[in-house]
């Protein structure tokens, strides 16, 4: 086990928020730098795991993907004293392969978001000093990720374990020529959430993994009817208990593990990424 007192974070996607999933759970109503988070923290135990559950769209799904407080939501996370993150996204699939249910382990991403803030180094009075040119390469905790694949194996859950997730702004679905784009490009799926909060996860020095569930085909096929929310939703409301049960399973093995050289690179590669700015040097 680890030296360092582990805490894992659960950011819940639709339908993944049920602070039931928590022995002795407490909320807690937080504030930081750049705003209030989505919702309250739930905190608790899972198996006597320190856990911090955090609804992403909150807890009625009232923020839009665009509307979502990411910098605050993962900075809330980091100043409950999270060393892992992770989350559960609804996802369009761009694969025939990947039918809507499957759960796919996200390996990397591509962004095509517009208007929200990726960076806590932002220049602003609340933001952190200089400039961080973080590495997305790896995006996601690797260590994380063997252990979501261990634990679905042993659950006997079908689990692609690499993918990339395009990420759109939204709230809008795709139309058919960006997702015939999008597959063009190799993608695997597509969906509103993931980024920037992995960009902000790897600032803020936490182990990020996200598991994605396909809920529908988005609209690139000749055949079948195109995505709609109630699709969605019905499709992650039968298949949601697959991901509890995954993280229910992942938590304790996390807590298995050593991790005092994964936290201390993940805080070295934030150290060795930030530009802090130089006075000028005088002449005489």
């Amino acid at each position: 086990m680890s030296s360092i007192h582990l805490k894992i974070g659960i950011i819940g996607g639709s339908g993944l928020n049920n602070p039931d999933i928590l022995e002795n759970a407490k909320e807690v109503s937080v504030d930081t730098p750049f705003g209030a988070p989505s919702d309250c923290l739930i905190v608790g135990k899972i198996k006597g795991v320190d856990c911090v559950l955090l609804a992403r769209h909150g807890r009625k799904h009232t923020i839009n993907p665009s509307n979502v407080n990411y910098r605050a939501n993962i900075w809330a996370l980091k100043q409950q004293g999270c060393t892992h993150v992770i989350t559960s996204t609804a996802c369009g699939s761009l694969q025939e392969d990947i039918p809507p249910g499957d759960l796919v382990l996200l390996d990397s991403f591509i962004d095509r978001t517009k208007q929200r803030q990726h960076t806590f180094f932002d220049g602003s009075e609340e933001g952190l000093p200089g400039v961080c040119h973080i590495p997305m390469e790896p995006a996601f905790c690797e260590e994380t990720r063997k252990i979501i694949i261990e634990a679905a194996a042993e659950l006997g859950f079908k689990l692609h374990p690499r993918g990339t997730a395009v990420t759109i702004e939204g709230p809008r679905f795709s139309s058919k020529a960006e997702s015939l784009v999008f597959k063009s490009w190799g993608a695997h799926l597509v969906n509103m959430t993931l980024v920037p909060e992995v960009v902000l996860a790897k600032e803020a020095g936490l182990s990020y993994a996200a598991v994605a569930m396909a809920t529908d085909y988005d609209c690139w096929r000749d055949h079948g009817d195109g995505v709609c929310v109630a699709d969605v939703l019905a499709t992650f409301k039968t298949n949601v208990s697959k991901i509890t049960k995954l993280f229910l399973t992942v938590v304790p093995k996390i807590a298995e593990r050593k991790w005092d050289d994964v936290v201390k690179k993940n805080k070295e590669t934030v150290d060795s990424s930030v530009m802090i700015p130089q006075e000028p040097t005088s002449k005489h």
